[in-house]
Formats: C-alpha cells, sequence, structure tokens
C-alpha cells in the first residue's frame, strides 16, 4: 500500500465534493506547531469536525478561514 499524501487525497476527493479531515498530528505538522498549540487553537474555537471515535478531525479550508479570522482579530472576513 503506497502513502499518498495530502495533496493527493483532496484531488482524488475533489470530485465528490469531500475535503479529507486531519488528524491534530497531521494539523501540527502542516502548520509546524505543537500539541499545545493546536490545543489552544481548540479552544479558542477553531472548528472541529465531530467524530465517532475518540480524536478530533479538522477540515483544513475550514481552519484556514477561522485562521484568517483570527489573523483579522476576530473580525469575519467577507466571503
Amino acid at each position: 500500500m503506497t502513502t499518498m499524501i495530502l495533496a493527493d487525497r483532496t484531488e482524488i476527493l475533489r470530485p465528490v465534493g469531500i475535503t479529507p479531515l486531519l488528524t491534530t498530528v497531521q494539523l501540527m505538522a502542516l502548520y509546524g506547531v505543537s500539541n499545545w498549540t493546536v490545543n489552544q487553537w481548540v479552544q479558542a474555537g477553531c472548528p472541529l469536525e465531530p467524530t465517532v471515535f475518540r480524536g478530533r478531525r479538522f477540515n483544513l479550508p475550514q481552519v484556514r478561514r477561522w485562521m484568517a479570522v483570527q489573523a483579522q482579530g476576530g473580525i469575519p472576513c467577507e466571503q
């Protein structure tokens, strides 16, 4: 079995309108931050996707939108 990177999975799922969900470890690696930082983001309102098992999953486009709002001082940007 080959390992696919996020960009590969995104392209495969794009035609059906699905975005791959990231684990905490994947989000940490993507942004180069620690688990503590991701926990702080979650406490500050970073969006999570519900799961039926223990753990968290993150929808990258939603996280990026949330981060853009945070960068503007918490003021939602026009979409």
